[in-house]
């Protein structure tokens, strides 16, 4: 099958200041991610492609819930359970549901005066890590997983780059 081809975009040109550069290198990774799976076909997109049971939309799925659990405060009983997406979930309705968590992450960093401070959610369990810390968390963990995605989906349907 021929690749289709998505334009690549370079890393961010970001402010100076270390918040604004975590900040913006998540953001790029965060849109890289959606945007990777955005379209991606059914039932395609939930086919296991790897012996663990990854598939395309699961890993977004699961961000949604690191990004929940590390910037609003969320528990997760069930870290396996989270890489797979609701039956009844569409392409749309998961990606959808990662934006706007996005959008109310960075709505509580926005309150945020200093990467040393801890993240401001309800209480759990355990502290709340600082800002720098759940910042550079989620740059790896997205990271991460944006890189399995470039595969997921060149292996679902060819598409390959951003």
């Amino acid at each position: 099958m021929p690749a289709a081809h998505r334009r690549d975009t370079p890393p961010p040109r970001t402010g100076s200041s270390e918040t604004e550069v975590l900040r913006g290198f998540l953001g790029y990774l965060r849109d890289a991610i959606a945007a990777k799976v955005e379209g991606a076909p059914e039932p395609q997109v939930r086919t296991y492609r790897t012996p663990s049971g990854t598939n395309l939309l699961g890993l977004l799925h699961h961000l949604t819930a690191v990004e929940r659990a590390t910037f609003l405060g969320e528990e997760v009983a069930d870290w396996q359970a989270t890489f797979d997406a609701p039956a009844e979930d569409s392409v749309a309705d998961v990606v959808a549901r990662y934006r706007e968590t996005v959008a109310r992450a960075d709505a509580v960093l926005d309150t945020c005066t200093g990467l040393g401070a801890p993240v401001p959610r309800p209480p759990m369990r355990r502290p709340a890590p600082s800002i720098r810390w759940a910042l550079a968390h989620m740059i790896e963990e997205t990271g991460r997983h944006a890189g399995h995605a470039d595969i997921l989906r060149e292996l679902t349907d060819g598409t390959t780059g951003r």
